[in-house]
């Protein structure tokens, strides 16, 4: 369930050719082990719709299908049992094509997610606004809501996204002052995994921080998976989430007498892989604060001179050689209680 009080759902989207199914399939178990809760692929041929229907069977997690142009796709992936579809009603064709996607829809009662970008804006719109605007990207999206409604549905999701950060958020404050239907927020299009993460991080906080979004995707340029574990430091960081290990490290200093870098960026590494513990880790590189703040920590460790101390609810345990640090914590957090 999305929308209302349910948690804030976390969202990627395949980047395999649907078609192949033991890829895609494959790649949106990777997905669920790092905690994403939906997952889109696109169902862009005959051949794609009819592998849409077999991941369907071997996943564990909601199946979007993404459709665009072929409103026979669309209901093609409703029968092929998609948990919902994401249509953009201005390039699925006209009026009786649009109804013919919907009733498919309204029969397995399923929802649809509707919306723009930047990209897809109306024509007319940008003509009349001289180019693409925060104003105009909302008068879309709620277009697009009244073409399904006006046919007797409404059972839909909102997305209306830019790669303009400010014309991002302006956009979505808009909408959702005009409707109570639940949101879809992103920064689309946002770039690689260094650049994007930053971009995500500033729109969607100040996205989320206002009390906005239902669902969210985070868009990189890469794996997928570095979407869901971005999406889930977001929303931890912001306080609308828990779980996952909330990894915190010092930025190193002259003091520091062990490779930090290295253990940190281990650790972070380390920590994806327990997506079941809620806790803090502390990875601290000298012994001037570090003890001090690994002790607010629930497990942390603070370097000495090529050693270190493991600290757990806010007590020293031991004292070890560097070499043993990164050891001592995957069997505390094997071993967590």
């Amino acid at each position: 369930m999305i929308g209302g009080s349910n948690p804030i759902a976390i969202q990627s989207m395949t980047n395999t050719p649907t078609a192949d199914v033991e890829a895609t399939t494959a790649q949106i178990l990777r997905l669920e082990e790092a905690g994403c809760e939906i997952i889109r692929a696109t169902v862009n041929t005959p051949e794609a719709a009819e592998g849409f229907a077999q991941i369907k069977k071997r996943i564990h997690i909601p199946l979007v299908a993404d459709i665009h142009f072929d409103y026979r796709l669309a209901i093609a992936a409703i029968e092929a049992g998609a948990d919902k579809i994401r249509i953009n009603p201005g390039n699925i064709g006209d009026r009786d094509r649009i109804k013919a996607v919907v009733d498919a829809a309204k029969a397995r009662r399923i929802p649809i997610r509707v919306g723009v970008n930047s990209g897809s804006l109306e024509k007319y719109i940008v003509e009349r606004d001289g180019g693409v605007t925060a104003a105009g990207l909302a008068e879309s999206a709620m277009n697009a809501v009244r073409t399904v409604e006006d046919l007797g549905y409404d059972n839909l999701v909102i997305s209306i996204k830019s790669a303009d950060v400010p014309m991002c958020i302006e956009a979505h404050e808009l909408i959702a002052g005009r409707t109570d239907l639940p949101l879809h927020v992103g920064i689309t299009e946002a770039g690689t995994v260094r650049s994007g993460v930053i971009k995500s991080a500033v729109g969607l906080g100040a996205i989320l921080s206002r009390g906005i979004g239902d669902t969210v995707r985070v868009s990189l340029t890469g794996d997928p998976v570095e979407e869901v574990r971005a999406a889930k430091s977001i929303l931890r960081d912001l306080g609308l989430r828990r779980g996952g290990i909330n990894v915190i490290s010092c930025p190193t200093c002259g003091r520091t007498q062990i490779d930090l870098v290295s253990l940190a960026n281990a650790v972070e590494d380390l920590a994806s892989h327990y997506p079941h513990l809620d806790i803090d880790l502390a990875v601290m590189g000298c012994v001037v604060n570090g003890p001090g703040e690994a002790k607010e920590a629930d497990l942390g460790i603070a370097g000495g001179a090529g050693e270190g101390l493991l600290i757990k609810h806010g007590e020293i345990i031991r004292k070890l050689p560097e070499s043993e640090l990164l050891s001592a914590l995957i069997y505390e957090l094997d071993n967590w209680k």
